[in-house]
């Protein structure tokens, strides 16, 4: 990584030299996508451990951490050094090598993963067909079989696979201290020159007392949120089926969240299905009033077409 993001990143992860963990980098050999996820038993462990770039690969740095694994192992993988290569070269002039606990995955999929004979215990890894979980501080030596177990067996895409070697993990006994901090990384197969759309992923649960739990719930609702973002662009494109089919899927998915029907309903009703729009105007505007309050607001944006008789009839869904 080449950017002043991966240095002030290296500068300040350095005043926080620990994370004691366990986590899994992986790549989808279907898609290409590469990824992190990690568990631990310290604050933020998403700003810590977790390195990924799209096109080139992922790195996580845990146990007694040397952040610059982290920028260093991307540099070189861009160079097209395989991952092996690579953490060979950095683990060689390091002289607290033997604290360490590093994993890589390459945009070919190509694993290297170190666990030092000074990690505290208990501690160890496992490699399998392009990707690796690894450990350390654990209640027991079951915890990373057990992770690569579970994604070997696990169904569905890259993050269901890794959360599931999370949730075997901490099933297994997990971190000898408990639980506090979680995360998951996924990057783009390749990189593209709008670099905003290369990470697919990146949540974090910072502090929490289940933060395997918090992190599928939020993995969950970026799912929502991404199918309302494909619903807009495929109005965009005037495709008005797809876009109601994504904004259906987005409140199928996280039908708790009132902002995902609402915005539904505002297209059907901008759509001149106002009929179908109605009861779910009533649903949210009896949840939350103020919703009737922010409609009112978008035919001067144009968000909404300027019908008075149709403002009329959303509204009294408020009454």
């Amino acid at each position: 990584m080449r950017s002043a993001d991966a240095q002030n990143k290296a500068v300040f992860t350095a005043r926080f030299p620990l994370a004691h963990t366990f986590s899994i980098v992986a790549r989808d050999p279907e898609t290409g996508a590469m990824g992190v996820a990690v568990q631990s038993h310290w604050f933020s462990v998403g700003g810590l451990a977790p390195w990924a770039e799209a096109g080139v690969g992922v790195v996580v740095t845990q146990s007694i951490v040397e952040p610059s694994y982290g920028p260093l192992g991307l540099e070189l993988m861009y160079a097209n050094k395989s991952a092996p290569s690579v953490l060979n070269a950095l683990l060689e002039p390091d002289e607290g090598r033997e604290l360490r606990q590093v994993a890589m995955v390459d945009y070919m999929g190509r694993v290297a993963t170190y666990t030092g004979s000074r990690c505290i215990a208990e501690a160890g890894h496992e490699i399998g067909e392009q990707f690796s979980v690894q450990a350390n501080m654990m209640s027991n030596r079951e915890v990373w079989p057990a992770m690569a177990a579970a994604y070997r067996a696990a169904k569905g895409d890259l993050a269901d696979r890794m959360l599931a070697a999370l949730v075997a993990g901490q099933e297994a006994g997990g971190d000898v201290r408990g639980k506090q901090s979680a995360c998951i990384l996924i990057v783009e197969a390749q990189a593209t020159q709008r670099p905003w759309e290369d990470t697919l992923m990146d949540l974090r649960v910072e502090d929490h007392p289940n933060p395997i739990e918090e992190l599928q719930r939020l993995v969950k609702l970026y799912r929502a949120y991404s199918k309302m973002n494909q619903g807009d662009r495929y109005m965009e494109r005037n495709d008005i089926p797809g876009a109601l089919n994504a904004y259906r899927t987005a409140v199928e998915i996280a039908p708790g969240i009132d902002e995902l029907p609402f915005w539904q309903a505002v297209t059907l009703a901008d759509l001149g299905q106002l009929e179908e729009a109605l009861p779910i105007f009533k649903r949210i505007f009896s949840h939350n009033p103020n919703w009737a309050s922010l409609i009112q607001r978008l035919p001067a944006s144009g968000l909404l077409k300027d019908d008075p008789e149709m403002m009329r009839r959303i509204l009294e869904m408020a009454k």
